[in-house]
């Protein structure tokens, strides 16, 4: 058997307030996952809106606390007006980014409306790639404004009384990004001006607001963090997110890669706050800017062939396609295609969950985050049917308990070094050395006095014996240990069998003395909750 690990936390160190969006989702209709698993008028369960219940059922009983809406590199050429109103007069268009056709059938309306019945907070993202400034503040016009205005009278007339509401903008999609339309990747300086007058512009329509300017797409990107701090330095004053994404890859097979990947999360995090701060200090202003990771994934796929030596090109070669063989597609709602995450499911739940505590760890700065496949990993759904993955529990472990403030948590284990690896040409990862086969983050729910510990064992092979430290919570007792774990090698859940890999209370614990004791099994997703 492994060494003990132990993880010690105290009341006196607190990282910061847990925000209540941390543990969002995000929406983008890429393949089928508008036009098949939240709109199917042919389906069995659909609405009077074509909107499957089943999937919306399934979500609400999940309380998702937001989702951001609706995309994605889809909104940089999305023309919102041509969304609204009777669908017969409604405009199809071509989709560039996704090389798909797009008919409105599922529009502006639509994307708040399905929030609604959902019960989540909406987060809006506008389009600033051939968008402009009148267009965003037409859409918070039509979307927040009472009445009496062309706009929010057309809102009423389509069918929408009382305003939606919305609270968060997003300026923009991926705005460094080459493989956007309408990039801003080579003027950061122009970007920023303008997010600088569009969020401007709209928080004079809606001072309630708040609005996310686009940092870089990942910390790969050769411009990262100089395009962020020259776009920030333009609408510092405006704006209250700093929204960024990231997606990790690793080798298939390679757990400890995967999942030591949430390293990686937090050097970007720490580099992206250093350079907010450095541009509070230039503009001589208390504010901190908050960081919103609104997309974000962890996965495993194999790599691609590195083509090195070309420098710079290599980001051109890979984004600027121009394949006179491509067609555009038409999908079929009725005909959804399997498109089921890489890997078992408990490589997905550990994938996923161990981002996600990267958050928690940084919750003092980090208020958004938006998981990429976040709906489906809350509720997983084929042509048919709704069902909970694995890493639905996990997802809703965080939801229901990671709540209050977020506590620094010290973790003594056995660590692995991490060799540095190559996606492809542009996303290359430093190695890491003495990486804890352990990793944890903690919240203190002061309201309902309980302290829950999240506890990942990393290691492929070893179980731990595990000590939490929590003496300084006088009173404080363990009331559970939720431990998922499987040790079916591809295992996944399944409509027939949803609990084939679920939460199992472990009672093999025992605590003494401020001391709570016991193991962990190897590659195993671990909720320790106490309670005064």
């Amino acid at each position: 058997m492994a060494q003990n690990a132990k993880i010690t936390i105290h009341p006196e160190y607190e990282i910061g307030e847990i925000s209540d969006q941390l543990f969002s989702a995000f929406l983008e209709p890429i393949g089928t996952m508008v036009n098949g698993t939240m709109y199917n008028p042919k389906h069995p369960t659909a609405d009077e809106q074509g909107f499957r219940t089943d999937w919306i059922d399934a979500l609400k009983a999940t309380g998702l606390p937001a989702v951001r809406l609706p995309g994605g590199n889809f909104v940089s050429c999305w023309q919102w007006k041509d969304s609204i109103g009777p669908l017969s007069e409604r405009k199809g268009h071509l989709d560039p980014a996704w090389h798909q056709y797009y008919t409105n059938e599922v529009g502006h309306d639509e994307y708040l409306q399905w929030a609604e019945k959902v019960g989540t907070t909406p987060l809006y993202t506008v389009n600033l790639g051939t968008g402009t400034i009148q267009d965003a503040m037409d859409i918070i016009e039509y979307t927040n404004h009472e009445g009496g205005t062309y706009w929010s009278d057309l809102r009423k007339k389509n069918g929408h009384e009382k305003p939606y509401g919305v609270k968060t903008w997003y300026l923009g999609n991926e705005m460094d990004g080459p493989w956007q339309l309408g990039s801003w990747e080579k003027d950061p300086f122009g970007y920023g001006v303008r997010c600088n007058e569009t969020s401007k512009a709209m928080k004079w329509i809606d001072e309630s607001i708040k609005t996310a300017v686009c940092g870089s797409s990942a910390p790969f990107m050769e411009h990262f963090p100089e395009w962020d701090e020259k776009v920030l330095d333009q609408c510092f004053d405006t704006v209250d997110y700093l929204s960024v994404h990231h997606y990790h890859f690793a080798a298939p097979g390679d757990m400890k890669a995967l999942l030591g990947g949430a390293l990686y999360y937090e050097d970007f995090i720490n580099n992206e706050v250093a350079m907010c701060d450095f541009v509070a200090a230039k503009h001589r202003s208390p504010k901190k800017m908050m960081i919103s990771f609104d997309e974000f994934g962890a996965m495993m796929k194999p790599f691609s062939p590195l083509n090195p030596g070309w420098g710079r090109y290599n980001m051109a070669r890979t984004h600027y396609k121009f394949d006179p063989n491509r067609t555009y597609v038409r999908h079929d709602p009725d005909n959804m295609p399997e498109r089921p995450f890489p890997g078992s499911d408990m490589t997905h739940l550990l994938g996923m969950a161990s981002v996600q505590l990267a958050f928690l760890r940084h919750a003092d700065r980090v208020k958004i985050g938006c998981m990429t496949g976040g709906l489906g990993a809350l509720a997983a759904s084929n042509h048919d049917h709704v069902w909970k993955a694995a890493s639905h529990y996990a997802y809703m472990q965080l939801i229901q308990y990671a709540k209050g403030t977020s506590m620094v948590t010290k973790v003594d284990s056995e660590t692995y070094d991490m060799p540095g690896y190559a996606i492809d040409d542009t996303s290359q990862y430093t190695g890491k050395e003495g990486v804890n086969y352990v990793d944890a983050a903690s919240a203190w729910d002061k309201e309902n006095n309980r302290v829950t510990v999240f506890v990942i064992n990393r290691n492929e092979d070893a179980e731990y014996p595990l000590t939490i430290d929590l003496k300084g919570f006088e009173g404080y007792k363990p009331v559970a240990h939720l431990e998922t774990f499987c040790e079916e090698e591809g295992a996944k859940n399944s409509y027939e069998n949803d609990k084939l890999i679920a939460p199992a209370d472990n009672k093999s614990y025992s605590y003494e003395n401020g001391v709570f004791s016991n193991h962990i099994k190897p590659l195993s997703w671990n909720v320790i909750v106490f309670e005064k």
